[in-house]
């Protein structure tokens, strides 16, 4: 799935990142989301490669990156310490700034990573979420029904854990995967595969503890940064038939977050790098091409 590219591990101060990178020209980071792994990008990373070098990574928790513990607080996996290694990564790469995609989670760290390392980061580009702070301080109905989730994960120890292993975790990511309106259109029988292989206990329990970090340590940090903007472009691409698109209004909710901010709907729903690929990939190109404005 990811014809030419290189595989690594690099070992960080809290987590050991397992990652493809492969390409030539300016850094891009991509960033996948939840229930996925770095195979999200396979439909689009070989065509921004031709332009950039990629480096698509798994988070610490998630694929065959490994999965610390979380902590009293769940701070091992708040967006500060999922973005605090992919900074490493990138650095043990040889790259000190880079533009940076996120999807779902990865976008959320993506998010973190702009406030933490403003130097490093000289442009970002979020799919199909809004800022973690405005989301939970704006809940509507029908966000809350389609996102379930976020609040039975982040229940204690070790009830949300225990009832997805009772329920079946391959069944659990057909289900996760199986948006309303949209379905399972989009992903290719190899690609589920790997998801599917990488859902394991151990992931449930870091996915879990992620979820966690969000409702707690994570609006912590948010609230401190809440007088900050981001200085440099931000793209903002969400699905038609996303929970996103049905509770929220993208563009006006990251100008609160950031000063230059554009980008469009796509047709298709949650999973834009899967199952809106052309478009995706066509967007991504005209963003990150330009050089970066500060």
């Amino acid at each position: 799935m990811f014809e030419g590219f290189n595989r690594a591990q690099i070992d960080t101060p809290g987590a050991r990142i397992n990652l493809r990178h492969g390409g030539s020209g300016p850094p891009l980071l991509l960033l996948h989301g939840n229930p996925l792994t770095h195979v999200m990008w396979h439909k689009i990373a070989p065509r921004l490669a031709e332009d950039f070098t990629v480096v698509a990574t798994d988070l610490r928790g998630y694929g065959d990156s490994s999965k610390p513990e979380g902590g009293a607080d769940h701070g091992g996996y708040s967006f500060r310490a999922m973005g605090r290694d992919q900074a490493e990564v990138m650095e043990a790469l040889g790259f000190r700034e880079y533009r940076v995609c996120g999807h779902d989670r990865g976008a959320r760290v993506a998010h973190r990573m702009a406030l933490d390392y403003p130097q490093r980061v000289s442009k970002v580009a979020f799919l199909d979420i809004v800022p973690t702070h405005h989301l939970l301080n704006n809940i509507k109905k029908a966000w809350a029904v389609d996102s379930y989730h976020w609040f039975f994960m982040a229940q204690p120890y070790d009830y949300p854990e225990q009832m997805l292993i009772a329920y079946g975790l391959e069944r659990y990511i057909r289900r996760k995967l199986d948006k309303k309106g949209v379905g399972m259109s989009g992903f290719t029988e190899e690609a589920l595969a790997e998801y599917i292989r990488c859902c394991t206990p151990e992931n449930i329990h870091a996915v879990c503890e992620d979820y966690r970090a969000a409702v707690s340590i994570d609006l912590t940090h948010d609230e401190a940064d809440l007088q900050r903007k981001l200085d440099f472009p931000v793209l903002v691409l969400w699905g038609e038939r996303s929970h996103v698109n049905r509770s929220y209004k993208p563009i006006e909710a990251w100008l609160e977050r950031a000063s230059d901010v554009r980008g469009r709907m796509l047709p298709c729903g949650h999973y834009p790098a899967e199952q809106a690929p052309d478009e995706t990939y066509a967007e991504l190109y005209a963003f990150f091409r330009d050089e970066p404005g500060r």
